[in-house]
């Protein structure tokens, strides 16, 4: 009778049993010398199927499949175990209902003072981990078959981790790597130094994971060191129970293709920069032949002011005074509208009441135009106020009545229209302009309306279908200038023989608009009340030098400064100042914004009057100046700027 099977060593038999009944993931059991079950475990119960009152006596034989047993598997397993100490080995074992598993098995000989007493038997199933392997090398098989006569692409496979599994013709060619070279390597090797230093290739891997593909295009490296320009794809792969086994990449060599684009980006740039020059040109040109003409009117206005002045004729004066102001005023006109195009201009933005502002126009437009045009205005209920400069606003309402005036040369009919108005952000991008709220002014005519090559050039400067001498081209794209400025937008919309729309976008204002103005009858020039001191800082000697006198001449104390240093000393001094007087752009580093706010660092309660042919950001913050901040535009009349003086002094 063959000896009972003890497990050798220290461990008590029982605590033994034990430990191998609580293991349900592995069938352990024990066997005689012949191969019969002498112990069953909870774990081999589980896998194999049988109870262990069903299974003790029996021959292990049993859980093989009938191939393996007329083959004399489980014999050889025996022999091998006893010759060699231990059988390891994978295969399919059978289960008590008859279905089959994959098993790893290994059994080990039991001896005791070198005499074999028995077995020791472990079973896993890994069924999962063999299928698992077998679709992973399915995927790979027909990988090759599939890749292996493409030279056009890169396609090569990827383990989880990024190493590179298998390699194709077509990656050969592309990347210059060898199969022996490149398998088992990591694929960060074919991207940049500083695409790996932005952990580039990792991230690829965590987007194919997470979105189920991955697509790019960028510069990835040869083995030569030389760049080309890549498209990238990365499919993750994954198993029949959804587990990530690797990935398929895809890469082609697009170097070509970008160079072309390249190619066709510097030559758009050089066209752009060529059309520019001639925007440029064409707007010189135009500002060469409007200034020369002004000019013109002021010199030979000046030069016959002389004459006269040295032949005692002094009763001839007052005409070509009047000439010289009007030739100058309309320069300025010019420079405005230049400004409001560049939109550069110095704006007042307020919240505007559009329906009042409109209304308050009807006479002014009925003068402008002539009786031979029918005016409308339609005026929305509940409109919203918007912000912008009022000046500005009723200057480009103005103006698209004229035009509208122009292009129905026998008479005909203008409407104006206000309306609030939403703009999506699909429409905001259609339109150049900011998603939001908006108050809309429109300005439609039934005129002769505009073709499509005319309308795709109506905002450019100096552009006119006018007649020489019938307008200067810079009336719409003063408006558009202004529009933008103000954050907001102006579009035309135009048939030929239809009519025109022009419509004026201004953003919301979320409150009341402002009252109006009020105005003032024409007077004297108002004097300094108690001599007041005011600090003049230009950089312009001329301009200093006739603030100053005007100043001087109204009682006003004059401390003039060329530069925003030479102002800040006097600022900084003990010297009684009632107010600043500065432009915004000054030389020196320092503009005129600047050197107010240091000031007022001492002087916190200082009055500023900023004067400035050129809306400098830093003179308006968000649109409006700070408190007891004031602005006026070059050129002004000198009465104006005397009104506007005391007007400043005087306000608490």
């Amino acid at each position: 009778m063959p000896k009972k099977i003890e497990p050798h060593g220290e461990m008590d038999p029982g605590a033994y049993e034990h430990l191998v009944r609580s293991v349900v993931d592995y069938a352990i059991y024990m066997m005689d010398v012949a191969g019969h079950v002498a112990s069953w475990n909870a774990g081999a119960e589980r896998i194999k199927g049988y109870t262990q009152a069903e299974i003790i006596g029996e021959h292990f034989s049993r859980f093989y499949t009938p191939d393996d047993i007329d083959a004399g598997i489980p014999r050889q397993a025996l022999r091998a175990a006893t010759d060699e100490g231990r059988f390891a080995a994978e295969g399919w074992r059978v289960r008590k209902d008859g279905s089959r598993f994959w098993a790893m098995v290994v059994i080990d000989a039991i001896r005791v003072d070198g005499e074999l007493i028995g077995f020791a038997k472990i079973t896993r199933d890994i069924t999962e981990q063999r299928q698992a392997m077998l679709a992973s090398l399915e995927v790979e098989r027909r990988f090759r078959i599939l890749v292996q006569g493409v030279t056009d692409y890169a396609i090569f496979m990827l383990d989880p981790e990024g190493i590179v599994s298998n390699w194709n013709p077509g990656a050969q060619l592309i990347k210059g790597y060898t199969a022996d070279e490149i398998v088992g390597q990591h694929f960060s090797k074919f991207y940049t130094p500083e695409d790996v230093a932005d952990r580039v290739p990792w991230k690829a891997l965590e987007t194919a994971v997470d979105h189920g593909r991955f697509t790019a295009e960028g510069w990835r490296r040869r083995k030569d060191g030389s760049r080309f320009w890549a498209s990238v794809v990365i499919d993750p792969i994954r198993d029949d129970a959804g587990e990530l086994i690797g990935f398929a990449k895809v890469t082609r060599d697009l170097t070509e293709r970008r160079e072309a684009e390249l190619a066709l980006e510097r030559s758009q740039q050089a066209l752009f920069q060529a059309q520019k020059m001639e925007a440029v040109g064409q707007l010189t040109g135009g500002l060469a032949h409007d200034f020369n003409n002004l000019l013109t009117g002021i010199t030979g206005s000046l030069d016959l002011m002389g004459s006269r002045l040295a032949q005692g004729r002094v009763n001839e004066l007052e005409r070509y005074i009047t000439a010289a102001r009007g030739a100058a005023n309309r320069a300025a006109s010019l420079t405005h509208r230049l400004l409001a195009f560049s939109r550069q201009q110095t704006l007042e933005p307020k919240a505007v009441d559009a329906n009042k502002l409109v209304s308050g126009m009807d006479d002014l437009v009925r003068r402008t135009v002539g009786p031979s045009v029918q005016i409308d205005t339609v005026l929305a209920a509940g409109l919203w106020p918007c912000m912008c400069d009022p000046n500005q606003l009723e200057s480009a309402i103005l103006n698209l009545c004229i035009n509208a005036r122009d292009a129905m040369p026998d008479g005909g009919r203008i409407t104006v229209e206000t309306a609030n108005t939403w703009v999506d952000e699909t429409t905001s991008r259609e339109r150049d302009m900011e998603a939001g709220q908006y108050v809309a002014v429109c300005v439609s005519d039934n005129g002769c309306g505009m073709p499509p090559e005319v309308i795709s050039r109506a905002f450019d400067p100096f552009y006119t279908t006018k007649p020489i001498g019938k307008g200067t081209g810079l009336g719409l794209s003063m408006i558009y200038g202004f529009a933008k400025q103000s954050r907001g937008q102006v579009r035309l919309y135009s048939e030929v023989d239809q009519g025109t729309t022009a419509k004026i976008y201004l953003p919301r204002h979320h409150g009341d608009a402002e009252g109006e103005a009020e105005t003032h009858a024409l007077r004297p020039l108002p004097r300094a009340g108690g001599g007041e001191t005011v600090l003049v800082v230009d950089d312009e000697p001329t301009v200093r030098m006739l603030v100053a006198e005007v100043l001087g001449e109204l009682g006003y104390q004059a401390i003039e400064a060329g530069d925003a240093a030479s102002g800040l000393k006097v600022l900084q001094s003990d010297a009684q100042i009632d107010l600043l007087i500065t432009d915004v752009g000054l030389p020196g580093g320092m503009n005129g914004k600047q050197m107010a706010d240091i000031a007022r660092t001492k002087r916190p309660n200082l009055k500023i009057l900023f004067i400035t042919g050129y809306a400098e950001n830093a003179a308006i913050t968000n649109g409006r100046l700070e408190p007891g901040m004031h602005v006026m535009s070059k050129p002004f009349p000198m009465d104006k700027l005397a009104s506007r003086v005391r007007s400043i002094v005087e306000a608490n």
